[in-house]
């Protein structure tokens, strides 16, 4: 299982502008999150991972939104069922990080990445920092730039505000 220290280590390694913040308890919710370090809940943002057929794909997106499967399943080309919450341990196994602590970035394997639109709206933003007490900061051209990812709309017009 990666760890804080290797993300700490990647954004080193990469040059990434952002901090690693270890806070004094686990933050289970984005609510929960944005109150420990004094932020808007729209500034903590999820990395969610998805299965679809054998491939993976992580949405990015600001923590009090809903991720569209739709929108997911329209950018490959396949439907909507075919889009698939990643089970823990695919996360754990792929990723190398647990269910709500995994960052945008640093995983144990490449991961195609789709990011919401509205995250780059945000000035500055916190995202899973590699353990359940630890959040990242960053701005979110910082996210862009290191992932690569392709910038959609990803959020469920009927859920918004309603996290995944």
């Amino acid at each position: 299982m990666l760890t804080t220290s290797d993300l700490r280590i990647f954004l080193e390694t990469h040059a990434v502008g952002g901090e690693i913040l270890q806070l004094d308890s686990p933050t289970p919710t984005v609510q929960a999150a944005a109150e420990a370090v004094g932020a808007h809940p729209d500034q903590i943002v999820k990395s969610i991972l998805f299965v679809v057929d054998e491939q993976l794909i992580l949405a990015i997106a600001c923590g009090t939104d809903r991720i569209d499967r739709r929108a997911i399943a329209g950018f490959l080309g396949v439907g909507r069922k075919r889009v698939k919450l990643a089970e823990a341990g695919t996360v754990l196994h792929m990723a190398g990080y647990e269910v709500g602590a995994m960052p945008p970035f640093a995983h144990r394997h490449p991961i195609k990445t789709l990011l919401d639109r509205r995250v780059l709206e945000q000035p500055l933003v916190y995202a899973g920092g590699g353990a359940e007490n630890a959040l990242m900061r960053l701005a979110p051209s910082e996210i862009l730039r290191v992932t690569q990812a392709r910038v959609l709309d990803l959020i469920d017009p009927d859920a918004s505000g309603s996290p995944q």
